[in-house]
């Protein structure tokens, strides 16, 4: 009697959530790690928001009567990214440590305390160092998201995942517009409305929390460790609830020689030149994306636009954070994300160039719009790629390493881009970010491998 093997189940582990089907809980499991996801954009998408409030209640000084001789708008950026520089170099190496989930839970936790604590600050110094803490807590959040996503995601739908979980988190972005320009000019129970933008994110995340408790761990994570009932287990329970044939072997270890997960493996041979490619790449894509983001109704207004009209302006302009992201999900398993980076970072080059030249309104609003679309486009096609081209032992490791320099250069780059608005204006800044983003289209394009369609463990 023979054995129709193409009838059998799939027995490794990569065959078996690469079987999984796209219904309604795969789904759902990639939303709830999505929301995650949403609270850290929405808080560092604040920043340029709620900093005029901060003035206004003379907590926050421009110029030199700042608290580090600088704009302290400028050091609030900053400090925001030197704690996602410590929380994603220093700390997001523990998620390959102890696990994907208990990482995840605990930043979210310690992001959502001390954004309520800095809520209620009274002086720039309090509010500072309370968004040094916060910053620490998103290093490490998404970062383990994006490990997390991309060991749980079937090889075909990896891409489009990345792309919809950006949907979700990106749905932040206009809410954090609205909310400041609702908000911000008003006063509620007697606390300034900047102080209701935090505490409304820090709130809505603590819930959060509470939900995503019952996120199960990596299988993958699970696998590396030896722990092939726990993956086991898991893996059935994710094929049930996905409706998949349950298979009831257990998953075969990899053949593949594993790395030890320490941090002398991100240099090896092997991954040395990926390396050095994320790091290249991620320092000069922040530049772009939050240059723009975190600077958007600073330079609308230096373009003309009052406060109010550049508040406007800016909410529509971060529409096409979440709709870009939808719009993505169309075609992000179609093309390699390599070439996909590349094409998302020339599209920012084409229309920073009309930003910086235009004086009209209407043309503010079309340019700034299109580069909103391709920073949506850059951000889920890079994320996705990071994580894709290093193994499970020290993939959290590895991208949280490379990471941590798009915090670094953002740290660096708030103070820079405060003296470049302030000596040549905002056309000079429109073009630092078109020059950054060059250079992420050089070391893609040149040094990065291809993805599409391997699995993690063939990459």
């Amino acid at each position: 009697m023979t054995v129709d093997n193409a009838a059998s189940p799939p027995t490794s582990l990569a065959a078996r959530i690469d079987a999984l089907p796209a219904t309604r809980p795969l789904w759902i499991f990639i939303s709830l790690l999505a929301l995650g996801g949403f609270f850290e954009l929405f808080d560092l998408f604040e920043t340029g928001y709620i900093s005029s409030g901060l003035v206004a209640d003379h907590i926050f000084h421009v110029g030199q009567a700042g608290l580090l001789g600088i704009s302290d708008q400028a050091a609030f950026a900053s400090v925001t990214f030197l704690g996602l520089f410590v929380g994603a170099s220093l700390l997001a190496p523990f998620a390959d440590r102890y696990g994907r989930r208990l990482t995840f839970i605990f930043a979210l936790g310690w992001y959502g305390f001390f954004s309520l604590l800095m809520a209620f600050q009274q002086s720039s110094e309090g509010v500072l160092l309370c968004r040094f803490l916060v910053g620490i807590g998103l290093g490490v959040e998404l970062v383990t998201i994006d490990t997390y996503l991309a060991e749980w995601t079937p090889t075909r739908l990896r891409s489009k995942a990345f792309a919809f979980a950006f949907f979700v988190q990106f749905l932040s972005v206009p809410a954090v517009a609205l909310l400041s320009w609702w908000l911000i000019p008003q006063q509620w129970l007697g606390l300034a409305g900047w102080r209701w933008v935090i505490i409304i994110g820090a709130l809505c995340s603590l819930i959060i929390w509470l939900i995503r408790r019952q996120l199960p761990e990596s299988p993958r994570w699970l696998m590396e460790k030896n722990q092939v009932q726990a993956a086991h287990r898991i893996m059935m329970d994710m094929e049930k609830r996905c409706g998949a044939p349950i298979n009831t072997a257990l998953p075969l270890p990899s053949s593949q020689r594993k790395a030890k997960g320490n941090f002398r493996d991100i240099w090896s041979p092997k991954w040395r030149k990926r390396t050095v490619m994320l790091m290249v790449m991620n320092f000069f894509q922040a530049i772009g994306f939050f240059g723009f983001g975190n600077w958007l109704p600073t330079l609308l207004s230096g373009k003309g636009a009052s406060l109010s009209h550049s508040l406007g302006y800016a909410f529509l302009i971060t529409l096409a954070y979440p709709l870009g992201s939808l719009l993505c999900t169309l075609y992000a398993d179609k093309f390699e994300n390599k070439w996909q980076i590349v094409g998302a970072s020339l599209m920012t080059v084409v229309c920073g160039t009309g930003f910086a030249l235009t004086q009209q309104p209407w043309m503010m609003i079309v340019c700034g719009f299109l580069i909103t679309y391709s920073n949506a486009w850059l951000t889920y096609s890079y994320h996705a790629y990071q994580t894709e081209i290093f193994p499970t032992a020290i993939r959290a490791r590895a991208v949280g390493f490379c990471y941590s320099f798009s915090r670094l250069s953002t740290a660096l780059s708030s103070i820079l881009i405060g003296v470049i608005l302030t000596s040549a204006g905002s056309r000079a800044v429109v073009l630092f970010i078109v020059f950054s983003m060059l250079m992420v289209v050089l070391s893609v394009a040149i040094f990065g491998p291809t993805t599409r369609g391997k699995d993690l463990e063939d990459i």
